[in-house]
C-alpha cells in the first residue's frame, strides 16, 4: 500500500462527502478508492468512515487522523513546491476565490491569458460573495473586497473601486430625482445583502462631513448583478460599486445621483496565508493580477 497516496484518497472522500465524488480529485475509480479507504482502516486497526446508504461520516479517530493527514499532505506539498520554486516553475492545481459578480465580469476574461502564461497549471475558480476562509477551505488565494487589508493575511492591492447612487431614467421619470440626501428617505431603495452597513446609506460632504442616511429599502439581494438589474428595471435607487455599473452609466441606462457628495471607497485585494515558501503559482497569480488590474476599465467613467 502507497500510504501517502491512501491518506490523499482517504482526505479527498472526507472533502467530498462520498467515494463517487471523490474519485474525479483524485483519478481513481469507485473501488479503488474504495479499496484503498478500506486498507489504510486495515493497517490502522481502526474504522476511520462510519458509512450508511445516505452518507459518510467520520469517526472520532478518523477527525483525528484526518486532521493529520491534511498536515502530513501539505508538508509534501510544501516540500515538492520548494523545490519547483528553485526552478521557477509554476505547477499544479491554484485554488482562487472571488466574488461572483467582478469574478464574472473582470476576472474571467483574464483566465486564459494566464494559462497561457502558465501551461502547467490548473485553475480551481469559486464564485462566491461570502468571506470564505482560506486555510480552512484549502485555497490558495483569494480575491476580496474591504476597505482595510485582513490582519491575519497577506495582502496585495489591486485596484480600487467606489460606491455609485444611481437609478434608472424611468424611475426618476417616475418618482423624481433625490438633489440631497434627506432625500433618498422617500425614494425606494434596493439593498445589497451583505453591505457592511445594511440599509444606512454612508455618504460625504466636500468638507468630508459624514452623513448618513437610513434607506427605505423594498429589495434585498445577496447578489450585485442582481441589484444592478432591478435598479435598471426601474425598481429603485441602488448604490454598488463603480466596478458593476460604469458601463450602464455611459450608455445612459442608469444616471448617477448626488455627485457632489463622496461614497464610500474600498480597495481589491489579492489576499494568501503566508509569504513563507509562497509557490510559484501564487506569486505568478498574485504578479499577473497586479498588472491586468493597473489601470482598470471601470475607473474611464465621469462621475457625472
Amino acid at each position: 500500500m502507497d500510504r501517502l497516496s491512501a491518506m490523499k484518497t482517504f482526505v479527498a472522500v472526507v472533502e467530498a462527502g462520498s467515494f463517487i465524488r471523490a474519485t474525479d480529485d483524485v483519478g481513481l475509480s469507485k473501488p479503488a478508492v474504495s479499496r484503498q479507504v478500506a486498507e489504510l482502516e486495515d493497517f490502522l486497526g481502526v474504522r476511520l468512515l462510519q458509512r450508511t446508504t445516505r452518507r459518510l461520516s467520520l469517526t472520532v479517530e478518523g477527525e483525528g487522523y484526518y486532521q493529520r493527514c491534511k498536515e502530513i499532505i501539505a508538508a509534501v506539498e510544501e516540500a515538492e513546491s520548494e523545490i519547483s520554486q528553485t526552478k521557477g516553475e509554476a505547477r499544479g492545481r491554484l485554488r482562487v476565490g472571488a466574488p461572483q459578480s467582478f469574478g464574472v465580469r473582470h476576472l474571467a476574461p483574464l483566465w486564459g491569458e494566464f494559462l497561457e502564461l502558465n501551461p502547467n497549471l490548473t485553475l480551481d475558480i469559486l464564485l462566491s460573495d461570502r468571506v470564505v476562509d482560506l486555510i480552512e477551505e484549502g485555497y490558495d488565494v483569494a480575491v476580496r473586497i474591504a476597505r482595510l487589508p485582513s490582519s491575519t493575511l497577506v495582502s496585495r492591492a489591486l485596484a480600487t473601486t467606489e460606491l455609485v447612487i444611481c437609478a434608472s431614467p424611468d424611475y426618476l421619470t417616475r418618482r423624481g430625482t433625490p438633489q440631497t440626501p434627506t432625500e433618498l428617505r422617500g425614494h425606494d431603495a434596493i439593498s445589497y445583502s451583505y453591505h457592511a452597513s445594511g440599509t444606512e446609506w454612508q455618504l460625504l460632504t466636500k468638507s468630508g462631513e459624514p452623513v448618513n442616511v437610513q434607506t427605505r429599502t423594498r429589495i434585498f439581494a445577496n447578489n450585485g448583478d442582481t441589484c444592478r438589474s432591478a435598479a435598471i428595471a426601474g425598481q429603485g435607487i441602488v448604490l454598488q460599486p463603480d466596478f458593476m455599473v460604469y458601463e450602464d452609466l455611459k450608455q445612459g441606462t442608469l444616471v448617477r445621483l448626488l455627485p457632489d457628495y463622496g461614497t464610500p471607497v474600498f480597495t481589491i485585494y489579492a489576499v494568501y496565508p503566508t509569504r513563507k515558501m509562497l509557490p510559484p503559482r501564487v506569486r505568478n497569480l498574485v504578479n499577473f493580477l497586479v498588472a491586468a488590474l493597473r489601470n482598470p476599465s471601470w475607473k474611464t467613467v465621469d462621475r457625472r
